[in-house]
């Protein structure tokens, strides 16, 4: 039976990070459910425990070191090393209209927002677990980016959020020289369009069929890919 292990997912009270955690318990991982407000992480956790998957909430605000640094601390206390990182948090706050909206009606603030949720937040994660998955040489790291991140498509629209996810992209290029030569694993994917409050209604995607590429990466075994940048379990271009 393969080795389970400890799965840290940010965002995951609701939508694909709910979901990636229900199928990473599914496989027999203890899962740690990473939300801001710990009673939506408490209400994750029970509907998670109730399909019969070991499962445990954590505060944790992406844009703060400090909260970052105390839920690593608490996670590692309470339940062991961090085995897997998904990285879901995200925002999308690019207006007016979202998927619409311009270069020219980007602000600074909806820039600094985005970069603080989407890049920042991931960063001070890896920071947070990536040495310890050096020392123990093991761990797998997921970022969850978007083809709209993709610069070889580059288009217009959602600037800030595109933006983000191509740094994020970048940053898991960089992780990944950083890590050298262990069993260790960080990759990008972009989910595709899931039907979640981000998402919205017009996606043509599942929750279940956006988990599916994290999850898979999120279990790679030792000679699976690393620093690349997969879509439907294919690696695509950056």
């Amino acid at each position: 039976m393969p080795a389970t292990h400890l799965a840290l997912i940010t965002g995951a009270n609701r939508g694909i990070g709910l979901e990636i955690a229900r199928q990473l318990g599914g496989l027999g991982h203890r899962v740690v459910v990473a939300a801001r407000d710990g009673g939506k992480a408490e209400t994750a956790v029970a509907t998670l425990k109730a399909q019969g998957i070991d499962a445990a909430p954590v505060v944790l605000d992406v844009t703060s070191t400090a909260s970052v640094s105390a839920a690593i601390a608490q996670t590692e206390q309470q339940h062991g090393p961090v085995g897997i990182l998904v990285n879901n948090a995200a925002i999308l706050i690019d207006g007016p209209g979202g998927f619409d909206a311009r270069l020219f009606d980007m602000t600074d603030d909806t820039v600094r927002q985005t970069f603080e949720t989407n890049v920042l937040g991931p960063s001070r994660l890896i920071q947070a677990v990536l040495p310890g998955m050096i020392a123990r040489g093991y761990g797998r790291i997921v970022n969850m980016s978007s083809l709209a991140g993709q610069l070889t498509d580059m288009g217009g629209g959602f600037p800030a959020y595109r933006m983000s996810k191509a740094a994020l992209n970048a940053l898991t290029r960089i992780a990944t020289a950083e890590a050298g030569r262990g069993d260790i694993k960080i990759n990008s994917c972009s989910p595709g369009w899931v039907k979640t409050e981000m998402g919205g209604e017009g996606a043509n995607r599942t929750v279940e069929k956006g988990a599916e590429t994290p999850v898979w990466l999120a279990t790679l075994g030792p000679d699976g890919p690393t620093g690349g940048f997969f879509h439907d379990k294919t690696q695509v271009a950056w």
